[in-house]
């Protein structure tokens, strides 16, 4: 069986649940729609399921109105009322506050649209916070050292997570209890691969008619250990992956992705492999 894409996954929102696609669009800063929005602290610091692990339960759907406007709905089972925010997806400009944020090393100019979505959001997580989107105007580059020239949203380094099937299975024989693929997040999920992380290995990919450049592997972090049905903490997967999938100081899984050119990706899409070389770490 050749490597096909078995599942496409967004995150509209950095740090809440993604939304199951059957096909996503790529522009020049990856996949349109994925974490171009975010929450910030008071001090515009960007918020995710690392300080804060009840954001897995900021649960996200997609909605089309009769205008053509796509937008998408956060809720959350504790929330008061029935209904949380309503975002447009692709908003091409919106009115609101400019705020300086900044999300790892990175500052950058981003735009809060909605008071009263602020004030949910910062009921719901118990704590203050404000939701930001990241405008077109706005670039963001990608790290230098590993992929110069690139631009990404909110997402933590690069564009696009690739993981093989395969992989999660050779981690899952590992554990006491299995675990889903949502705990990596990846916007990405390949099926028919003979080798557990053979995706570590790809330089260079082909889906559909866009070229996909591997930029590294992705050391993991305590998102990982948030259990995204309950929001709760726990020491799995990290603790069995050190055990195996340790280089240096950090452990690894899935490849980090750059895109070459703009397109369209789809489930059931081949994956050709064009150029393998020793992994990245």
């Amino acid at each position: 069986m050749s490597p096909r894409v078995s599942s496409l996954t967004l995150y509209p929102l950095k740090g809440a649940a993604g939304v199951a696609v059957q096909e996503m669009t790529l522009d020049a800063v990856g996949p349109v729609g994925d974490r171009r929005w975010m929450l910030v602290d008071p001090d515009g610091v960007f918020l995710s399921q690392r300080s804060t692990p009840a954001m897995a339960l900021l649960a996200t759907s997609i909605e089309s109105d009769r205008s053509g406007s796509t937008r998408f709905r956060i809720t959350h089972p504790d929330a008061p009322g029935s209904d949380g925010p309503l975002l447009p997806l692709y908003p091409a400009e919106l009115e609101g506050e400019r705020l300086s944020v900044d999300i790892w090393s990175d500052q950058v100019t981003a735009i809060a649209p909605d008071p009263e979505a602020d004030r949910w959001f910062s009921a719901v997580l118990d704590r203050a916070c404000r939701v930001v989107h990241l405008p077109e105007s706005s670039v963001r580059p990608t790290d230098p050292q590993w992929a110069p020239g690139g631009r990404v949203g909110f997402a933590d380094g690069y564009p696009l997570l690739v993981a093989s099937e395969a992989s999660l299975a050779s981690l899952n024989a590992r554990l006491a209890e299995p675990l889903p693929m949502n705990r990596f997040r990846p916007n990405i999920v390949v099926t028919g691969v003979s080798m557990a992380h053979e995706e570590d290995h790809w330089r260079r990919i082909r889906i559909g008619a866009v070229d996909l450049v591997g930029v590294r592997a992705c050391g993991r972090c305590a998102v990982t250990t948030v259990d995204q049905s309950s929001g709760e903490r726990g020491v799995e997967p990290l603790r069995t992956l050190a055990e195996y999938r340790k280089h240096g100081s950090k452990v690894y899984f899935g490849q980090n992705l750059m895109h070459d050119n703009a397109g369209r990706l789809a489930v059931g899409d081949p994956v050709q492999i064009l150029e393998t070389a020793e992994p990245r770490y």
